[in-house]
């Protein structure tokens, strides 16, 4: 039985007959079935996020997440890891908010892990490569966004691990990239201060973006990380 909600489109999926909008099952049944419409290719989907969002970069992120989904075989997928690896020596404080200078007046929105030149950056989260390149403050930087829509940034890179790219899907505890002091400058500029990975996090709403303190949860997970060990 249909009843006519979301603009006549309410199906409904555990038949309870009754369309329910509040209901994840009608929901879930009624967004499958309006997706699939034109077909149920990776390309026909995309085209369907588009009417809905008219926005690339959300159609861009749904693809992504899904294509996590599919590799992984579930949906339940957890997991974090520290980003550096356990038998490398490392060290850091809060750094978030401190000042900086270089390219005008701003805060430090991350937090610096300081370890030796090409030292392993693993990945923090489940996500996709959303940049990679260089960035005249970050340098060598890759950009990650996770099943949570959060952002974890990777500045300051020697290098990149050679099979990472832009739409990579990356898993907790995977290389990256390595450690180095690249960025304040042009395109491979290096060497104005020592090695250190400069990490951060941004949420994201989609209406807005900002940064918060990832020191929490990179304690955390050095605290995971350390009862491994055992």
């Amino acid at each position: 039985m249909t009843i006519k909600i979301f603009g006549g489109m309410g199906l409904d999926g555990n038949k309870d007959k009754v369309a329910d909008r509040t209901n994840p099952e009608d929901a879930l049944f009624t967004m499958a079935k309006w997706l699939s419409a034109e077909g149920t290719n990776e390309d026909a989907i995309r085209r369907k996020i588009w009417d809905y969002y008219q926005d690339g970069m959300v159609v861009d992120r749904i693809s992504g997440f899904a294509r996590i989904f599919r590799e992984a075989g579930t949906t339940e997928i957890k997991g974090n890891s520290f980003p550096i690896p356990k038998r490398f020596n490392y060290s850091y404080r809060s750094t978030w908010g401190d000042p900086r200078g270089w390219g005008g007046r701003r805060m430090h929105e991350g937090c610096d892990i300081f370890a030796g030149h090409g030292t392993p950056v693993l990945s923090t989260a489940h996500g996709v490569v959303e940049v990679i390149g260089w960035n005249r403050f970050g340098g060598w930087r890759i950009g990650i966004r996770d099943l949570n829509n959060v952002y974890h940034y990777y500045a300051h890179l020697a290098g990149f691990e050679k099979d990472v790219k832009r739409g990579s899907i990356v898993k907790p505890g995977q290389v990256i990239g390595y450690v180095g002091s690249s960025g304040y400058g042009r395109p491979g500029t290096s060497g104005k201060f020592p090695p250190h990975l400069h990490y951060g996090m941004y949420r994201d709403t989609g209406t807005r973006e900002w940064a918060f303190d990832p020191t929490p949860h990179l304690r955390k997970w050095e605290r995971e990380m350390k009862k491994k060990r055992r």
